[in-house]
């Protein structure tokens, strides 16, 4: 599963080359087969992409302008790292959405609909840890919480938290590497799933100091995980 979101263009032969450039960027930038600090040459991306250099560059400017690249005259793109900083600004952030949503989530007695959403995501995590799919996973896991946050019906807050997609999906993969940084690592996609069934059982139990505690465990061990990482 891509990690990029389809674009909403109509089929692929009407889809621009520079659309198709940078659907293809980043994705490989998503899942890490464009690693932080990679020179990416213009000349290469347009090679896989079947393109000219001209909707690369298009491209390329998208990216920068998202903070994903930096251009460097005559040499290309450089991916750029997620810094400690950023890290630490989307986990603060996730930590007042989803504490809030949680709340939220229980005092509105939310519809039946919820439980089935949760419940897919956590069959879409279990298929693609068995599949070793890492960009299916973090997208499952992503749209785990997403779930949640859009159950609340405040349409301002899961605006903003979907607009933390990209660094989520970045973060959520660096999350799953092992000590080295380069190889996903089994048990943390293992105890990642436990933590995200800990948090649906809470939901189920519907006591909010549960779902709470479990959300914030699971963030926490997000939070320590990625600030051991290279």
């Amino acid at each position: 599963m891509d990690t990029t979101e389809a674009l909403a263009v109509g089929p692929l032969a009407s889809v621009s080359a520079a659309d198709r450039a940078y659907a293809y960027i980043k994705g490989e930038i998503l899942a890490r087969r464009f690693a932080p600090h990679d020179l990416l040459s213009e000349g290469q991306l347009a090679g896989a992409v079947g393109a000219s250099r001209t909707p690369v560059r298009e491209a390329l400017l998208r990216l920068q302008g998202e903070g994903l690249v930096r251009l460097l005259p005559k040499r290309g793109a450089l991916v750029l790292p997620v810094t400690v900083g950023e890290m630490a600004d989307v986990m603060e952030t996730r930590r007042l959405v989803e504490t809030f949503a949680a709340r939220k989530v229980l005092g509105r007695q939310p519809s039946a609909a919820l439980g089935p959403v949760l419940e897919r995501q956590l069959d879409a995590m279990r298929a693609a840890m068995a599949a070793h799919d890492v960009a299916a996973y973090v997208q499952a896991d992503r749209d785990f919480h997403l779930a949640i946050v859009a159950a609340t019906g405040n349409e301002i807050i899961t605006s903003l938290y979907r607009s933390l997609r990209e660094r989520q999906l970045r973060m959520g993969t660096v999350n799953l590497l092992d000590g080295t940084g380069t190889n996903v690592d089994p048990a943390r996609m293992r105890s990642t799933l436990a933590e995200h069934e800990r948090i649906r059982d809470a939901l189920r139990g519907g006591r909010a100091d549960a779902v709470v505690k479990a959300v914030g465990a699971h963030l926490d061990h997000a939070e320590s995980t990625l600030a051991r990482r290279p």
